[in-house]
């Protein structure tokens, strides 16, 4: 796997965020609310807890038993619209 350098947001304007099992995502800070998926969701608990790229990809291999550059490219593409709505 090619190792990548992704722009998260900061972790702490993540960490701040209610989220509900349902995929239903609250910034207190803005007020702004967003929906995700199971996989968006699951992604954004792997974010909050490290940003080590190879691990987030790894879980995500595990547990939607897809290959690395599927998990890579899920996770830059996830990153980005995270940096967008979050800094």
């Amino acid at each position: 796997m090619t190792r990548q350098t992704f722009d998260f947001p900061n972790v702490e304007s993540l960490k701040r965020l209610a989220l509900s099992e349902s995929g239903f995502i609250f910034d207190p800070v803005t007020g702004n609310s967003f929906t995700v998926n199971h996989t968006g969701l699951a992604l954004l608990q792997l974010i909050r807890q490290t940003l080590d790229v190879e691990h987030i990809t790894k879980k995500l291999q595990a547990e939607f038993v897809i290959d690395a550059s599927v998990a890579e490219r899920d996770v830059s593409e996830f990153a980005s619209l995270l940096k967008v709505n979050f800094q």
